[in-house]
């Protein structure tokens, strides 16, 4: 037996811009990624390998952490990056970025004594980074009416007033 519903109490289901799901995506990234980090501390002899100044087979150094800082401003600054680059500038930046930390986020677990949660914590990030391509990938175009299209070809650029 089929009850009508009641559209009273139906939840607003608006779409999201493609720029809010991608800070959304690399935001849950980096919180994944340093979630990884920082429980990673229990595992083990992990702290050991730090306090005699080891991190997987490198010595601590300040070349070292400045690398792994830059490292880690790519995903970071992506989250701003993708919410204030112009649409087609976010899409291009996106689908690199993404596309270059798969291989990033894969090499971190190579190594590591506890593969199942490594590798579980590499799954998910490619599986977000595989989402964060899919939406740079398939970024709706705008579709402009033949009258806009037209007149836009006449138009000069408008040009704004900066004041300090």
């Amino acid at each position: 037996m089929r009850t009508l519903r009641d559209n009273t109490t139906a939840l607003d289901d608006s779409r999201l811009p493609v720029r809010a799901k991608l800070v959304a995506a690399w935001t849950s990234f980096m919180f994944l990624y340093v979630y990884v980090d920082i429980v990673g501390f229990y595992v083990p002899g992990k702290i050991d390998d730090i306090l005699v100044g080891v991190v997987f087979e490198f010595d601590i150094t300040q070349t070292l952490l400045t690398a792994l800082l830059a490292l880690m401003a790519v995903p970071i600054l992506m989250v701003v990056l993708s919410a204030m680059l112009p649409a087609r500038a976010s899409r291009i930046t996106n689908l690199v970025v993404a596309s270059v930390q798969v291989p990033f986020a894969m090499f971190n677990a190579v190594g590591e004594s506890w593969t199942y949660y490594y590798w579980g914590a590499v799954l998910l990030e490619v599986i977000l980074l595989a989402v964060i391509l899919r939406l740079a990938w398939t970024w709706p175009r705008r579709v402009a009416s033949p009258a806009t299209t037209a007149a836009s070809a006449y138009e000069e650029p408008r040009r704004t007033q900066h004041t300090a």
